[in-house]
This record gives C-alpha cells, structure tokens and sequence, in this order.
C-alpha cells in the first residue's frame, strides 16, 4: 500500500512542477536555467514512478 501512496504522491508532485512549467514559459522573460531544471526535476519523478510500478 506504501507504495501507491508514494506513487500517488509523486503524480501530484508531478502535475504541480508541470504547472510551474506552464506559468515560467509564459512569463514574458522565461528563464531557460529554471525551464530545464524543472524539466530535469519532472524527468526524475517519472523514472522513480515506472521503477516502483514495475
């Protein structure tokens, strides 16, 4: 069950630095350095989520 929840977790996580994306690249001065961290942070959560699904 632990692992769900944590699953379940880092999809919020997850859907929030997507959010973060979204409104950093419609700022009328993006930061590309916050852009690709976010994206590298994104990338992160994904991988820990397919290697605890399977």
């Amino acid at each position: 069950m632990a692992e769900a929840q944590r699953i379940e977790s880092l999809k919020k996580r997850h859907e929030t630095l997507e959010r973060t994306l979204e409104t950093e690249r419609t700022r009328p001065m993006p930061d590309s350095a916050a852009i690709a961290e976010i994206k590298r942070m994104k990338l992160a959560i994904k991988d820990e989520m397919a290697n605890l699904s399977s």
